[in-house]
């Protein structure tokens, strides 16, 4: 049976786990990584980690969940809402959402190895991500359909533009096998212009 522990021994545990499941999940990712290897900074038992976390997939959505208001602030409110065009505000998201993937391993990683999130929708309910009010994925859908309705977005599924902006994301991953990689942030800053310059309306245009 687990051992009790005091509530300022749970919050340090809780600390310690996450702190562990942060530096090994995107190092190794959650596939590679063991209960064992989780626990063994916290020096509890394996079935001790159960009084605090389901899983270790709840584990990286904890993780998730915590990262998600700065990650909504710089991309959405910082960047996609700071500007009052429709076509530069989907400019800085993009800057600001590749900013974000290069300087924030657990996004980033998420990026670049998608099964991984799968691996934790199979597992978990994820309805607690894609209720939250500050879920950037969220906040992107509501952009979308706003300014379809205003006119200054062209009138695709809204399903086909968010992937485009996908599209666009993946570039970074993929810069080494451009023709001249030395050109990569020329390139990457001509594609941006060109995918919000098509996703929006020219002015004067119905």
């Amino acid at each position: 049976m687990p051992p009790a522990f005091s509530g300022v021994e749970k919050t340090r545990i809780r600390k310690v786990l996450l702190d562990a499941g942060h530096r090994l999940f995107t190092t190794q990712g959650l596939r590679k990584t063991s209960l064992e290897d989780i626990v063994a900074p916290a020096g509890i038992a394996k079935s001790s980690f159960y009084l605090f976390f389901d899983s270790k997939e709840a584990l990286y959505l904890e993780l998730m969940m915590a990262r998600m208001s700065a990650v909504k602030k710089k991309v959405i409110d910082g960047a996609l809402l700071a500007e009052p065009s429709t076509r530069e505000g989907l400019r800085r998201f993009l800057h600001a959402s590749i900013d974000e993937l290069a300087t924030d391993p657990l996004y980033g990683r998420l990026m670049t190895h998608p099964d991984e999130l799968e691996a934790v929708a199979r597992k978990l309910d994820l309805s607690r991500l894609t209720a939250e009010p500050d879920n950037p994925a969220t906040a992107l859908t509501t952009f979308i359909g706003q300014r379809q309705s205003s006119g200054d977005l062209i009138p695709a599924e809204p399903a086909v533009i968010t992937g485009v902006l996908q599209a666009v994301l993946l570039l970074p991953m993929h810069a080494a096998r451009l023709s001249d990689p030395r050109r990569y942030p020329e390139i990457l800053d001509l594609l941006i212009d060109i995918v919000a310059a098509g996703l929006t309306r020219r002015e004067g245009t119905n």
